[in-house]
């Protein structure tokens, strides 16, 4: 095959060919190619039937309802190999709801799968939380007759200044609240909360909007997880477009981790998955894996991002779409399962998308 032509070339320019003309894969012509410029694929590559059944075989291929892999069954076009099972999955989470809303379905089908699945939520979200939030919720702790701090976050709440960071104080109680809505969000897919990481990087501990640099600190308590849990898959968040800079950092702190640890066993027997979430989607021509969700799978991902209550009807950077991260995740999933339905596919309700890396390949991507 010529260079010019590798499997993903390929596979994007029959995808955008679709599009074009409104066709599934198996349906494309002879003159469906040339009329839009790819004479030269022909020419190159085969015959238009012959493109067709590849391309549809390939992504076929890409959809599969075991992340983890699926136990005693042949794995030779599966994305995730069989073995072993179950596998020991770490997933990386920027802020403490982005596992939920980004691959909330996918997270579900591991854990009832009976993976050993662990969350890192690699920083507080703690500015992500309103004063008014704080003070709901140490209100219904008075109102429950536990210890009354109403009157003295009240005070603290009077005494910030504009410019200035955020009082510690506020701080861990933001925090707090985040820790425990991540919890809650677990125990709704069945997950034990001791499987639970906060890593609380110190870059994210400003208190304030803008962050520090990533540092060794930072890497060094990914690094200390990995060697903890030695997983076999780890899910990380590749959606660079965070308008806040948070996902890169994060991203790059996992990066440093896996390198840290590439001549470590554990590490040549495991894969990297990488989602992205409210901001943006793979391209089809990317995708490795694609998890498909039922209408039911697609509530209980929703009831679990409500869990996440200081962050309902609240969007602290939400960059030029309004819409509610769930709401962006639902459309996103599931415009992803209309181009695979258009495509010839089964529909699917939702699909959630993930792109494979080996860490040698993955450390190699920033």
């Amino acid at each position: 095959m010529n260079h010019s032509w590798n499997e993903r070339r390929i596979r994007k320019a029959v995808v955008e060919l679709c599009g074009k003309v409104g066709k599934p894969i198996l349906k494309l012509t002879k003159k469906d190619y040339v009329d839009n410029g790819l004479e030269g694929l022909l020419n190159e590559v085969g015959t238009f039937d012959s493109i067709n059944i590849k391309v549809f075989n390939d992504l076929q291929h890409t959809i599969s309802g075991w992340p983890g892999g699926k136990p005693g069954a042949d794995d030779s076009t599966r994305p995730e190999r069989s073995v072993p099972f179950p596998k020991r999955v770490v997933i990386f989470s920027p802020h403490p709801d982005d596992d939920v809303i980004s691959m909330g379905g996918t997270f579900c089908r591991l854990v009832e799968q009976g993976h050993e699945v662990h969350v890192a939520y690699q920083t507080s979200g703690d500015v992500a939380v309103l004063d008014e939030t704080v003070l709901m919720m140490l209100d219904e702790v008075r109102e429950c007759g536990f210890e009354d701090r109403y009157a003295e976050v009240e005070g603290i709440i009077a005494g910030k200044r504009e410019g200035e960071p955020e009082p510690l104080e506020m701080r861990h109680y933001k925090a707090g609240i985040r820790r425990a809505e991540a919890k809650a969000a677990c125990r709704e897919f069945g997950l034990s909360t001791s499987h639970c990481h906060f890593l609380n990087m110190p870059f994210y501990e400003t208190g304030m909007a803008k962050k520090n640099p990533l540092g060794a600190a930072d890497v060094g308590l990914v690094v200390d997880l990995l060697r903890r849990i030695r997983p076999h898959q780890i899910y990380t968040a590749a959606d660079l477009a965070d308008p806040h800079g948070t996902h890169r950092v994060c991203y790059e702190a996992v990066v440093a981790a896996v390198r840290e640890c590439l001549d470590e066993d554990w590490v040549r027997e495991c894969n990297v998955w990488l989602y992205r979430g409210a901001w943006q989607e793979w391209d089809l021509d990317m995708v490795d894996m694609a998890v498909p969700l039922s209408p039911d799978e697609v509530i209980k991902k929703r009831h679990a991002i409500y869990r996440h209550i200081s962050q309902k009807d609240f969007i602290p950077f939400p960059g030029e779409d309004a819409r509610e991260f769930w709401q962006r995740a639902e459309d996103r999933t599931q415009h992803t399962a209309q181009v695979y339905d258009a495509l010839g596919m089964a529909e699917y309700q939702a699909i959630e998308v993930f792109v494979k890396n080996k860490p040698e390949e993955f450390i190699k991507s920033i």
